[in-house]
């Protein structure tokens, strides 16, 4: 099922399904298309809504971590959700977390998979390179634990954003907020059930920071999926949803 943007004011948005509210957020390169597995199996039984982060819009002097949380914010009190279900992937889940913590009474359950928020190596290490089709390429694929998941399409996409001057500027000032917004001081007072679904491979927040989330969020369960790096809910889309389910229905 192709995904539908819908638009509201500044906001762009999918919305589908009915039920209880699962809020998607996703990452600095974060695409629809990442989140089609979830939003298919899961439209059935709960209202799935995903905002399109301003990543590559907003004020560059409001391109962090703050920012983006104000953003959902306002999104959040536009569409009046309440007792979400949020699920972040990478910078999603950085931002999930920083929206939590300050909106507590409005987060039912919090799911994270390959969440920044205490290390993460993004883009393999370094800022993208503008202009250099290869090493989008080769920086795409290291993102998944099997490179043919990194599609033509998907590294034409991301090729295009990095290709972007204003577009790079915003990605190189979210990712170095990212970096300083560090969150183990911050995340043991998170009071909601939280699941951690990690890839066992992931080469950009590694296994052990699945183990630090979990040390450290008090009401938190780790579940790992083998074979599996930095995006699961793309890798092992079944695999995944099974255990996201389980959890979401507890």
């Amino acid at each position: 099922m192709a995904l539908v943007v819908k638009e509201e004011g500044e906001f762009k948005f999918v919305d589908e399904g009915s039920g209880p509210v699962l809020l998607l957020l996703h990452g600095l390169f974060g695409a629809l298309s990442n989140w089609e597995g979830v939003t298919n199996r899961f439209s059935k039984n709960f209202r799935v809504i995903i905002p399109m982060l301003p990543i590559y819009e907003m004020p560059i002097r409001e391109a962090g971590i703050d920012g983006l949380r104000k953003f959902v914010e306002e999104f959040v009190a536009l569409k009046n959700l309440n007792d979400m279900i949020i699920m972040g992937n990478s910078l999603g889940g950085h931002v999930a977390l920083a929206y939590t913590l300050k909106n507590p009474d409005k987060v039912k359950k919090l799911i994270l998979t390959g969440s920044s928020g205490l290390f993460e190596d993004s883009m393999g290490g370094s800022y993208p390179k503008r202009g250099n089709y290869e090493y989008i390429k080769e920086r795409v694929a290291y993102t998944f634990y099997d490179p043919k998941v990194a599609t033509k399409e998907l590294v034409d996409e991301v090729f295009e954003t990095t290709n972007s001057i204003p577009k790079c500027m915003r990605i190189v000032a979210i990712a170095k907020s990212a970096q300083r917004h560090n969150m183990a001081t911050d995340i043991p007072n998170i009071k909601a059930p939280t699941f951690l679904v990690w890839g066992l491979n992931d080469t950009i927040t590694p296994p052990i920071v699945a183990h630090e989330f979990n040390r450290l969020i008090p009401n938190s369960t780790l579940q790992f999926i083998d074979k599996c790096s930095h995006a699961p809910m793309m890798e092992h889309p079944e695999k995944f949803n099974e255990l996201v389910e389980d959890f979401m229905l507890k």
